[in-house]
Parts: structure tokens; C-alpha cells; sequence
């Protein structure tokens, strides 16, 4: 498929530090997209857009957890730039604990950044794409959020309660254009892993930079359709 699609669409990457979203970073900027980069981290941050070559106007430290942070940087691109062309929400923590030694705290944090993150984004960037009638979104819930495994209770709950949501949005586009893309990754050999508490064996996991390049892919979608969703998963590992 032509990187032409991509020449000049307005892009923001949401957690464009992480191991996924910083793969799909390169791959998109190099097809001549106008990139917008947003993440924690505001050390990490600057590194990024510094090798990317994005300006510092693009660039934005967000906390997704706070409505306010996340309607600032609307606010700002819309105001800048009118309604993205593509918003790719990958932002997100990993968790895996038996139930009894799951705090409430650490289940209230996983549903506060991988859900009602989402929803901040969606509550702030969506009504434009509306207005246009077109853009997308792609998100990530992952194949936890179509089938649990033991230990996953506040991972799963915070990706089935996603996609739940997205589909519920999707049914309020139908008189537009604007598409709801889910990416539903298996295991993939990222920073994700490295503070999670159980071992894995990385090796067999899916490459962070192939899953960079489906979501590359995934924003060149033709206009006449859409991908309603993408399942990736390790040849060893295949749960749906």
C-alpha cells in the first residue's frame, strides 16, 4: 500500500514513547505525516521527537488519567489544526496478579489509564472527526480483551470494558465516515513487559516493530471501507 495515503495527515500517537507506539512513530513520520507525539515522560518525550525531527508545537507531555491535560492538548491541535485525520491511542499498563493479592488501588489504576483513559481521549478528540464525518481511531485492547487468562482480572476487566465501549461509539458514527479500528495484539516483546512480575518468554513474542507496522498499515485504510479489527498473536501462543 502507498505511503502516499499518509502524506500530510494529521496523526497523534498517544504513548508515542512505548516499545508500539514508537515504532508505529518512525513508520508513520517517514510517510510524510504531519506527526504529533504525546506521552508521560517529558525526558523521554524529547528524545523521541528530537530523532523523529518534530517540532516542539507537536509534542505534548499528557497524563491521559486527567480529563484537563487531555482537553488542553485538543484544545491545542484543534485550534492549530482543526480534527485530526488519525488518532492511534497507544497508551496503556499491564498487570497480571492473583485476585488475592490484587489491591484495589492496582485495580483502580489499570481501569483509570487503559479505560477511562480512553474514554479522555475519546470524549476530547472524537466531536471534530464528528463534525467532519470522517477521521479514525485505532486502539489497542489486546487479545485480553476478547479472552482472559488467569492472574489478567484488572487487565482483562480494563480491555473488555474498552472494547465494550468502543463498539457502543461505533453504533453513534454510522451516519459518518470517521472509523473505529481495534488492534488486538497477542504478547509482544516491549517495555511493557519489563516491570509486569511474571516471566515470559520474550523470544516468542510478537517483534515491537512488527506490531508498529500494523498499526502503520492500519492507518492506510482506503476510504470506501474500514478494518473493524486486526488480531495479531505469537504462532505459539494463539488463544482466539
Amino acid at each position: 500500500m502507498s505511503v502516499e495515503i499518509l502524506s500530510n495527515k494529521k496523526v497523534l500517537i498517544v504513548g508515542a514513547t512505548g516499545g508500539i507506539g514508537w515504532e508505529a512513530a518512525k513508520l508513520i513520520k517517514n510517510s510524510q505525516a504531519k506527526l504529533f507525539i504525546s506521552g508521560r515522560n517529558g525526558e523521554k518525550l524529547s528524545r523521541a521527537a528530537s530523532e523523529l525531527g518534530i517540532p516542539p508545537s507537536r509534542v505534548f507531555i499528557m497524563d491521559i488519567t486527567r480529563p484537563d491535560e487531555v482537553a488542553r492538548v485538543a484544545d491545542a491541535i484543534h485550534q492549530e489544526e482543526g480534527a485530526l485525520d488519525i488518532l492511534v491511542n497507544a497508551a496503556g499498563i499491564g498487570l497480571l496478579s492473583p485476585l488475592e493479592s490484587l489491591s484495589y488501588e492496582d485495580f483502580s489504576r489499570v481501569l483509570d489509564i487503559n479505560l477511562k483513559g480512553a474514554f479522555n481521549l475519546m470524549k476530547a478528540f472524537l466531536p471534530p472527526m464528528k463534525e467532519a464525518r470522517k477521521g479514525l481511531v485505532i486502539n489497542i485492547p489486546g487479545v485480553l480483551g476478547k479472552t482472559p487468562m488467569a492472574g489478567a482480572a484488572a487487565y482483562s476487566a480494563s480491555k473488555y470494558g474498552l472494547e465494550g465501549m468502543l463498539k457502543s461509539i461505533r453504533e453513534e458514527l454510522k451516519r459518518t465516515e470517521v472509523r473505529i479500528t481495534n488492534l488486538y495484539l497477542g504478547g509482544v516483546d516491549s517495555p511493557f513487559w519489563d516491570n509486569i512480575g511474571v516471566r515470559a518468554n520474550r523470544d516468542k513474542f510478537i517483534a515491537a516493530k512488527s506490531a508498529g507496522r500494523a498499526i502503520w498499515f492500519l492507518c492506510q485504510q482506503p476510504v470506501s471501507g474500514v478494518v473493524s479489527e486486526m488480531v495479531i498473536q505469537p504462532f505459539n501462543h494463539q488463544v482466539i
